[in-house]
């Protein structure tokens, strides 16, 4: 079958997991997450294909090994188009709703190297800069880890320093939980958000592409 849309149990479990991320509460809803959130988001992204590419969907389990937090359960499911490592294109639904975004999701030291210099350089910069202002005249967030003070090497009165205190970056757009989200119209709001992030994710493809980092 088709993707027809998130059905609202869908957010009522994420709603129900918020309340009690726990092993029972999930074991007792396993059925519902897999038919109201996995079913639909494998439905959704293999409309999506054709276009963008193959999507991963991530697991429901949180990584606790190394992180304060020890609930085991993400509050959301997410999928993502990975065009290179860490770039591409992504969809989250959770009980907030519907959230879409395109970007860089993490860089090696020598990845942030070539981000940062693209950044500089006026001829690579300036097109970032126009792309990033036309997302944000567009209703899009520009979001990623960013320092608090200017990075090393680059004065504090650059005229792109916004863009060089990034570590990641990403455009993305929040939907509130309504009707339409219950519909296949929902194919239709993540295709228009993934075609406007195109620009971006082409730069930082261009600028920035894989690490040659040996893995530690």
């Amino acid at each position: 079958m088709g993707f027809t849309g998130f059905p609202d149990e869908a957010f009522l479990f994420y709603e129900g997991l918020e309340a009690d991320n726990s092993k029972t509460y999930f074991t007792r809803h396993k059925t519902l997450y897999e038919e109201a959130v996995r079913a639909p988001m494998l439905a959704l992204v293999e409309e999506l294909g054709p276009e963008f590419g193959e999507a991963h969907l991530f697991r429901p389990y949180r990584d606790v090994r190394f992180s304060k937090d020890k609930t085991p359960y993400k509050v959301h499911q997410g999928a993502f188009v990975d065009l290179l490592p860490a770039i591409g294109l992504y969809v989250e639904i959770s009980a907030a709703g519907l959230f879409v975004a395109g970007g860089l999701y993490s860089q090696a030291a020598d990845q942030l190297a070539r981000y940062r210099a693209a950044v500089a350089e006026p001829l690579t910069g300036k097109p970032l800069d126009s792309i990033v202002e036309t997302l944000r005249a567009g209703g899009y967030e520009i979001g990623g880890d960013r320092l608090k003070t200017r990075p090393r090497d680059y004065p504090a009165d650059h005229p792109r320093i916004d863009l060089l205190r990034h570590r990641t970056l990403y455009a993305g757009r929040r939907h509130d939980p309504e009707p339409w989200i219950h519909t296949a119209d929902v194919l239709g709001h993540v295709q228009r958000s993934w075609r406007a992030f195109g620009p971006l994710v082409d730069w930082l493809c261009a600028h920035v592409h894989t690490t040659t980092l040996p893995r530690r």
